[in-house]
Order: structure tokens, then sequence, then C-alpha cells
């Protein structure tokens, strides 16, 4: 063990530094993947008004399940892979890449045939009514024919700082999200494609951040890569899935959770003074911003995975507390600042993606201060799942991804809306992310409470 923490930074710099290293650029890197909706919905919103924003909110679970599979073998893979490098086992290590590379191009290709046969049945199903389905067909047709560049851009990501180049990956991303940025504005108000513009534009630039991060896996540093290391092998498939299972259930999670949403969203707000597409549409902004906020505690939990990973694999569990406990420091700073905006104003953010009727305006500042009012605590249920991944417990950080998501908000945003009407939706968030929060901090506890014990094993942190 001696030796390994000698030859590598992740087991000898320290961890506040190494920390910064991979967590600023993986931040960007996050923040910059999040813009892709956000820019859609400002021009769409501008150019189009509700519908459009209703229409993309619509689409967007097609995009968290381009983001799951993605996490699965991106974050499985680097995972799996840094776990062996710290065991010493460089031919072991260098097949994981490869196979997590192979899956996300299958991966992604299957989704985009799929989208593009199901199309309609899919946005029924989604929750779409009958005045955004035009909208969301042309939306969703052409972005789904980026699907395999968004998988590889966002997943390969993971991947690219596994081999310790985490500022390569924001480069990458940022290009991309410029590009979308700049033809937005051209393809929507000069050449007034309108949502197809918007669409058009999200492609291209996934396009060339996807091609970027094959062009770095060609050249990977820390192994060498050849043509053999891509054909599938189910062992290498199989530890990769596992170790990326938590992360991955966490976006399906959301998935469902948004076609539900959609769907109550749509019946309750026909059955109040909202009507059908204010809701729609202001949900889906305010989720998109709240994700735009998380790309901050998840870009820290994705820096804190190779520092965990490489020391848990050699054996040095206290040094992996250590980071786990940095990384939550850095998430509650960000936090603080979030929910200051979100509680302080919601109107003001709001009124960003275009101008709306009162009763816009009224349930967009009740969804923005209810629904996300534990912001400040959302933060510890991304770093802690990720923390028990990187350190290979997939079990224990799939069940963390499950508990917000699936087992309490899901059911509650059946159940509470029966009683409270479109009310009860809103509520059904922080009651979701009480409970989550409190599972997650008894988890972990235990866990770090047996630190001091860990290293006579490998058993724990």
């Amino acid at each position: 063990m001696e030796k390994n923490l000698k030859d590598n930074p992740l087991g000898t710099e320290p961890v506040a530094r190494l920390l910064r290293q991979f967590a600023v650029p993986s931040v960007i890197a996050m923040l910059v993947s999040s813009l892709y909706n956000i820019v859609d919905q400002f021009f769409i919103g501008q150019a189009i008004g509700e519908l459009g924003n209703a229409a993309t909110n619509i689409a967007f679970p097609l995009t968290i399940s381009c983001v799951s599979i993605a996490l699965m073998f991106g974050i499985g893979g680097a995972a799996a892979f840094n776990l062996s490098m710290g065991r010493r086992e460089k031919d072991k290590a260098a097949f994981f890449i490869g196979n997590s590379v192979t899956v996300m191009i299958v991966g992604g290709l299957l989704l985009c045939l799929t989208a593009q046969l199901f199309l309609k049945p899919l946005l029924t199903f989604f929750g779409a009514p009958e005045d955004v389905m035009p909208y969301a067909g042309i939306y969703t047709r052409i972005t789904a024919l980026g699907f395999p560049f968004l998988i590889l851009s966002s997943g390969g990501g993971h991947l690219v700082r596994a081999d310790g180049s985490p500022k390569f990956i924001m480069y990458c991303n940022l290009t991309g999200a410029v590009i979308n940025t700049v033809l937005d504005a051209l393809f929507i108000f000069v050449f007034h494609w309108g949502m197809a513009g918007a669409a058009v534009a999200t492609i291209i630039g996934q396009i060339v951040a996807g091609t970027l991060v094959i062009n770095y896996i060609r050249r990977f540093k820390t192994v060498p890569l050849s043509r053999s290391l891509f054909r599938l092998r189910w062992n290498y498939v199989r530890r990769i899935a596992s170790l990326g299972m938590g992360p991955c259930t966490n976006q399906l999670a959301m998935m469902v959770v948004q076609i539900v949403l959609n769907n109550s969203l749509s019946y309750y707000g026909a059955h109040s003074a909202y009507g059908q597409a204010i809701p729609l549409a202001c949900a889906g902004i305010i989720m998109k911003v709240n994700q735009l906020f998380f790309s901050f505690p998840i870009g820290i939990s994705q820096g804190l995975q190779p520092i965990a990973s490489y020391n848990y694999g050699a054996e040095n569990y206290p040094r992996v507390k250590q980071a786990y406990l940095k990384a939550l420091t850095y998430a509650f700073m960000v936090a603080a600042v979030a929910f200051t905006l979100f509680q302080l104003f919601p109107r003001q953010i709001i009124g960003i993606f275009g101008e709306g009727s009162p009763e816009y305006y009224e349930f967009a500042e009740k969804f923005f201060r209810i629904f996300l009012l534990f912001t400040l605590l959302n933060v510890i249920q991304p770093i802690t799942g990720n923390l028990f991944t990187a350190i290979g417990k997939p079990a224990k950080g799939m069940f963390i991804s499950l508990t917000r998501q699936i087992i309490f908000f899901l059911p509650l945003i059946v159940i509470l809306p029966k009683f409270f009407g479109i009310d009860g939706i809103i509520y059904a968030g922080p009651v979701a992310d009480g409970i989550a929060v409190i599972i997650a901090v008894c988890m972990v506890s235990f866990e770090l409470r047996q630190a001091k014990y860990q290293n006579r094993g490998k058993d724990g942190i």
C-alpha cells in the first residue's frame, strides 16, 4: 500500500487541493451540461412562450434516459478503473474503459431508434396535452438524433476525469454549450426556425462535444487502449453496471417521477385556476434551474469519486473519510447561496424565461419557495450516494438514490393531490427531501463511526 500511495498523487496530495483540482472542472462541466436545457428554455420562452416551455418539459424524460445511461457506464467505468488502478491491476483497468465506451455508444443508438419509432406514444405517456404535442414532437424527433453524442460527452467525461484530465472535459462541454447558445440565437431569432431551430442547435453542440471525447479516448494517457479492449466482455460490463447502478437508478427514478409529475400537473392543473400549460411550463423551468444548482453538489461528488476510489482500493480509509467531509463542506456553502436566491427572488428568476400571466407568476413563486424549501440539505444525498458507489458499495448508493425519488416523492405526488389538489404536488417535494436526508445521514454516520476500525480491513470507510 505504501508504494501505491507514493506512485499516485491521489494517495499523497492534500485532500482539499485534490478535491478542488477534480471538482472545479467537474462542476463547470456539469454547469455547461445543464446549460444545454436552460439555453433552449430561455430562447424558446422568449420566442414561443408557455407552450414551448411546456414542450421541453414533456421531452425531458428522454434526456434523463440519456443521462442515466451515461452515469451507469461513465461513473461505473470510472469507479471500476480507479479501484483497479489503486490495486495495481492495470490490465483489468483498461478493459473497464473500453467496455464502458462501447456500451454507451450502443445504448445511445438504441434510445435514438426507440424515440424515432415510438415518438407520439412516448410523448402521450409523458403527459403531453393536445396543444403542446406539436411543439414537443418537433423538438424531440430532432434532439433524439444527438442521443449517442450526448451520452458519450456526459458519460465519457467521467472516464476522461478518471484518466487525470478533468480540465479537458470542462473545455469539451464548454465548447458544445457555446456552440449551442450561438446557434440557438441564430436559428430561432434570425432564421425563425422555432422549436426545430432550438433542437438543431442542441444536437450540433452535442455532436462537437461527443467527438472531442472520442478523440481523447483514442489517446488515453494512463493505460494504452487497443481495439480488443472495446469488445464487450460481460464480466466487465456487469461490474461496471453494478458500480454505476446507484447514480443511474437516481436518474431513472427522476425520469419516472418526471412522467408522473407531468401527468399530475396536467390533470390537477386542469382542475385549478392555473390550467394545464402553466403548471407544466413553470415546473419545467424550476426543475431545470434546480438542476443548474445541483451541478455543484454533483460535480463535487464526481470530483470526490477518483480520490475515494483510489484510496479505498489502496486501503487508506481515513483519507476517504476526510475527502467526503471536505466535499460536504464545499457543497453546503453553495447550497446556502442557492437557498437564499430561491426564497428571495423566485419571480425574478422565472421572469428570465419569458413573460406570463399573473397566474403564471403566482404558481411559479409558490412552486419555487415551497418545493425547494430544503435546498440547503439536499446536497447530502448525491454526495453520500456517490461515496458508496466510489468505494465499491453500489447497493447502498442505489438505495440512497432511490429514497428521495421513488420511495417517498413518487407516492406523495400521487396521494397528496387527492386531498390538497395541485398544492399537494408542491408540498410533496420538501416532505420527500426531509425524509431522504435523514436516511442518508443515518447511513453515512454509521459508516463513519466505523472508520477508526477500518485500517484493519476493506469493508468500510
